[in-house]
């Protein structure tokens, strides 16, 4: 049925800081949630190969700090190449389970010569095909040490059998006007990534979803210590401050009322499923939609730079 989707949020840890480890782990994911029927998987922010958690514990402020500097490079190294294929593997999947992902990287984008990191939210069609990767417009707080800012090419949205579906990183989430970019495209499944962390989602999933009359996924990722590979560059400075749980979880679903779907799960691993109806979303904008019959763009209107932004424009 065309109005009904089954979505499957994946809150489980990567392998961290491991690109090749953390994609075998992501292809085991998906042949999973194709068995249960999933038609979009959805990974936390940041989850290919892992979020820069060593920064706070680490004085990642100071300068020539040796270990920052090493593990800054063994981050970039298992960083994500699309041009080079590395999502290959990961797109045939979806195409071969007609299934949609959204999946959280740390792109080396070859467009600003390769060496930064972007926080990249991509999106894969259920024919295999990346249809848009959206660079995190700001890093947050400690996170500007390690992630260069994005620009505003990836504000786009998909059509999913009879849903539209946008997606944020983090932070950018509680961003008024980029939410506002997604709901003029006609979003009304929005995708909310995270590192992980139940105080991230308990307030903004419903929020959004109250704000906008749509669905609203919340996707975070874990991390405990004990999810660290042994070979980490510099593992024992690392654990000397770090807690023992980093990133808890806290995936969660709001309706179109913005009410919980699915309550925050917090400290537990594994795939989470549920279903939507887009009819829902279809009743709740009868009295409030805030880019349609609600909204005075005579008075007030968003312009949006939507150009993919580089440093050098060759002409040959």
């Amino acid at each position: 049925m065309e109005h009904l989707l089954k979505v499957a949020m994946v809150q489980v840890a990567p392998v961290w800081l491991d690109k090749k480890g953390t994609i075998k782990k992501i292809e085991a994911t998906l042949k999973e949630a194709a068995h249960e029927g999933a038609e979009l998987v959805v990974f936390g922010e940041a989850f290919l190969p892992g979020y820069p958690f060593w920064l706070a514990y680490t004085e990642g402020a100071a300068w020539d700090l040796k270990v920052n500097k090493e593990l800054h490079a063994h981050y970039i190294r298992n960083s994500v190449q699309i041009e080079a294929g590395d999502l290959d593997s990961i797109c045939n999947l979806a195409k071969n389970h007609n299934m949609a992902v959204y999946l959280g990287t740390m792109e080396r984008a070859q467009d600003r010569g390769g060496h930064s990191l972007y926080c990249s939210l991509v999106y894969i069609d259920g024919n295999g095909n990346i249809q848009s990767v959206h660079r995190k417009l700001q890093p947050t707080y400690d996170e500007r040490l390690a992630w260069a800012p994005g620009d505003g090419n990836g504000l786009r949205v998909h059509p999913l059998k009879q849903f539209t579906v946008g997606g944020l990183n983090c932070w950018e989430n509680w961003m008024p006007l980029p939410r506002a970019a997604l709901y003029g495209q006609g979003e009304n499944l929005h995708v909310a990534v995270w590192p992980g962390g139940l105080h991230n989602t308990k307030d903004i999933t419903r929020f959004i979803a109250r704000e906008s009359r749509s669905y609203v996924i919340s996707v975070s990722s874990l991390m405990r210590t004990s999810d660290f590979p042994k070979d980490t560059p510099h593992l024992d400075k690392i654990l000397e401050k770090a807690p023992t749980v980093l990133a808890n979880g806290g995936s969660c679903i709001a309706g179109p009322d913005g009410e919980w779907q699915v309550e925050p799960v917090v400290d537990q691993e594994g795939l989470i499923y549920y279903t939507l109806d887009v009819n829902w979303v279809y009743e709740e904008r009868q009295n409030f939609d805030p880019v349609g019959h609600y909204s005075r763009p005579d008075v007030t209107r968003l312009s949006v730079n939507r150009e993919r932004q580089s440093t050098v424009n060759f002409k040959d």
